[in-house]
C-alpha cells in the first residue's frame, strides 16, 4: 500500500490539506502577486487539466483567512495578518454546451448563492447589477474591501469559437457582468481570472486595460503544473515509491515520467514544467497511461481543427513564430496554432532573443501520441482499431529484432488507405504525394514510440527515424520516389548513426523507397554498420 494519498480525485484545496493529500506548495506565488507585486487584476492562461482550479481554490481559503490550511507552507513564514476578506467564487464551467438564455440563468444562479448570505435589492434584475449590488453589500457588511475569482472564464464560449451569431450574443450577455470588475474596483481587494484561451471579442479584455497577465512571464512559469526542481525535492519519495512498486530504478522512473509527462515551458526562460493530472495519476496508479487525452481532450480540439487542413496541423511541431502570434485571438487567427498552444498540444521548446522567435514542439510522448491517434483515423481514413493492431504489429515485430516485418505490417495498412485521400490535383503535385507520404511515415512511426522508444523528426524536414530496443538500434531513412541507395547514403552522408556506434547495441540502418505509382512502399534495404546488406525487399 501507497504511504502517499494522490489528489487524483478533487481540486479542493481544503479536502487536500484536511485528508493529509500530497500538496506542492504554490502559496509562495500568491503572496508574491498579492503582497509583494500587489497586483489587484491577473490573468492566467494554462491549459487544461493544469492545476488552475486547485490554484483558485486556494486563493479563496488565503482571503478568507484559513490560516489552518496552511501550516508548514511557505506562506505562514510571510504572511502576518490573514485578514479575512468576502471572496466571490465564480466557476464558469457551468456555462458550457448550453444556449445563451440557459447560460445567463446559470451565471445567475452562482451570484444567487452568495446574495443568500450578503442579501439582494430586487429592483437589480440583470447579472451585472445583481455582481455590482453584492459587491457593495458585502463591502458595506464586512469592511474588507471584495476579492473576486473567475475560474474557466472561457468555458462558455470555446465551444462558439466559428459561430459568429452565438458568439455575440453570449459576450453582450457577460459583457454586463464583467464590467462590473472594472467600475467597482474601489471595492475590490483581487481580481483572479483564469482560462485556457485568448478572445478579443470578450469584453474582459478590452475593457479591463489594467489586467496583469502573468501566463508568459518567467517568475510565475511554475505557478501551475510540477516542476522538475520540485519533482527531485518535494516528490522525490513519492517517485522512489513509485520505482520500487514497478521494480526499476529510481533513475528509470525520473526517464520515464519525464519522456511522457514533462516538457511543458510558458515562457522565455520557463521552469520546466511536468502536467500535473497525468503525473499524480501515473504515481497513484503505479503505471503510464496517457491521462490527459483519456480525460476528454481530443474531442473538443478535433472540433476546432475541422475548421483547417487536418493533414497540416502535425506541421505546427517545430513551427517558428514571432512574440506577437501567442497573443492572437483564437477566433480571429488564420492557423490552428494560437489554439494549440493555449490549449498545451505545442508549447515553448527554444526562444531566439535576437530575433524574438520562439519555436514550439509538441511537449512530451502523451501529447504526440495522443494527437497523432486522434488524428490518424480522420487523415488516413482508417479506423483507430485499424492503428493500434498497426502499432502492435510493428511494436512486436521491432522487439523481436525483425524490422523487415514492421515495415511489412505498416506496408500493409498503407494498400488499404483509400486512394481517394488525395485528389488527382494534388497526387499530380511532387511536393504534395512527398508531404503525405512524410506524414503518414511520421505518424506511424511516432505512434510507434508508445511501446518501444522511437525518435522521429519533424516532418517539416527529413524524415529520419531511430528506433531503441533492448538489443537494437535502427536508423531508417524514407525517400519518396527515390531510391534506397540515395536514402542510405543520406544516413552515411548525415551521420544519422554514428551517435550510436558506441552505445553497445546492435546498430542497423535501413533505407525505405516510396512510389507514387504504387503509392506505397516499394523497396527496403537494411544494412549493418558496414554497409553489409542484412535484408531486404523489394516489390
Amino acid at each position: 500500500m501507497s504511504k502517499f494519498i494522490y489528489p487524483v480525485d478533487t481540486d479542493q484545496f481544503q479536502r487536500i490539506r484536511e485528508e493529509g493529500k500530497v500538496y506542492v506548495d504554490k502559496t509562495g506565488y500568491i503572496y508574491d502577486l498579492v503582497n509583494v507585486k500587489k497586483y489587484q487584476y491577473v490573468f492566467l492562461a494554462r491549459p487544461r487539466r493544469f492545476g488552475k482550479s486547485l490554484l483558485c481554490n486556494t486563493l479563496k481559503a488565503y482571503f478568507q483567512g484559513q490560516k489552518n490550511l496552511f501550516e508548514g507552507l511557505k506562506i505562514m513564514q510571510l504572511e502576518k495578518d490573514w485578514t479575512k476578506h468576502p471572496v466571490f467564487h465564480f466557476i464558469m464551467s457551468g456555462l458550457k454546451n448550453v444556449t445563451v438564455p440557459q447560460a445567463r440563468v446559470k451565471l445567475e444562479s452562482l451570484i444567487s448563492d452568495y446574495e443568500s448570505r450578503y442579501g439582494r435589492n430586487v429592483l437589480d434584475e440583470t447579472p451585472g447589477q445583481r455582481f455590482r449590488g453584492l459587491i457593495h453589500r458585502a463591502y458595506e457588511q464586512t469592511g474588507e474591501k471584495v476579492v473576486v475569482i473567475i475560474d474557466e472564464y472561457d468555458s462558455a464560449i470555446m465551444r462558439l469559437l466559428y459561430s459568429t451569431a452565438q458568439m455575440e450574443d453570449m459576450r453582450n450577455m457577460l459583457r454586463e457582468f464583467y464590467q462590473v470588475l472594472k467600475d467597482e474596483g474601489a471595492y475590490l481587494k483581487f481580481v483572479f481570472i483564469t482560462g485556457v484561451t485568448k478572445f478579443s471579442q470578450l469584453s474582459i479584455f478590452s475593457e479591463l486595460n489594467n489586467l496583469k497577465q502573468i501566463s508568459m512571464l518567467d517568475d510565475y512559469s511554475g505557478i501551475c503544473g510540477i516542476t522538475q526542481d520540485e519533482l527531485d525535492t518535494v516528490l522525490r519519495p513519492c517517485i522512489e515509491e513509485y520505482a520500487e512498486n514497478l521494480s526499476i530504478t529510481t533513475e528509470e522512473a525520473y526517464d520515464s515520467l519525464k519522456k511522457n509527462y514533462d516538457g511543458y515551458h510558458f515562457s522565455a526562460k520557463s521552469k520546466d514544467i511536468y502536467a500535473p493530472f497525468s503525473l499524480l495519476n501515473a504515481l497513484n496508479d503505479k503505471d503510464i497511461r496517457h491521462y490527459w487525452f483519456e480525460s476528454g481532450t481530443m474531442t473538443s480540439l478535433i472540433d476546432h481543427l475541422k475548421h483547417y487542413p487536418i493533414s497540416n496541423v502535425l506541421e505546427y511541431d517545430g513551427v517558428m513564430v514571432g512574440e506577437d502570434e501567442f497573443n492572437i485571438p483564437c477566433e480571429g487567427a488564420p492557423t490552428p496554432m494560437p489554439l494549440l498552444y493555449q490549449s498545451g498540444y505545442l508549447t515553448i521548446d527554444s526562444y531566439n532573443r535576437i530575433l524574438k522567435t520562439y519555436t514550439l514542439h509538441f511537449p512530451n510522448l502523451e501529447v504526440r501520441s495522443g494527437m497523432i491517434s486522434g488524428l490518424m483515423p480522420l487523415i488516413l481514413k482508417r479506423s483507430v482499431a485499424d492503428g493500434n493492431n498497426l502499432i502492435r504489429e510493428m511494436a512486436s515485430s521491432v522487439l523481436e529484432g525483425n524490422l523487415s516485418g514492421a515495415l511489412m505490417a505498416l506496408r500493409s495498412y498503407i494498400g488499404k488507405i483509400p486512394y481517394d485521400i488525395i485528389t488527382k490535383e494534388e497526387w499530380a503535385d511532387k511536393e504534395r504525394r512527398e508531404s503525405f507520404y512524410k506524414l503518414l511515415f511520421y505518424m506511424a512511426f511516432s505512434m510507434l514510440n508508445s511501446v518501444v522508444d522511437t525518435e522521429v523528426k519533424s516532418i517539416l524536414g527529413r524524415a529520419d527515424v531511430v528506433i531503441k530496443t533492448v538489443s537494437d538500434i535502427f536508423v531508417l531513412e524514407l525517400k519518396v520516389d527515390g531510391n534506397v541507395e540515395s536514402a542510405l547514403d543520406q544516413i552515411d552522408g548525415k551521420g544519422y548513426a554514428i551517435p550510436y556506434h558506441s552505445d553497445g547495441r546492435n546498430v542497423t540502418k535501413c533505407g525505405v523507397s516510396i512510389t507514387s505509382q504504387a503509392r506505397n512502399i516499394t523497396h527496403w534495404r537494411i544494412t549493418d554498420c558496414s554497409g553489409n546488406t542484412v535484408d531486404e525487399l523489394a516489390f
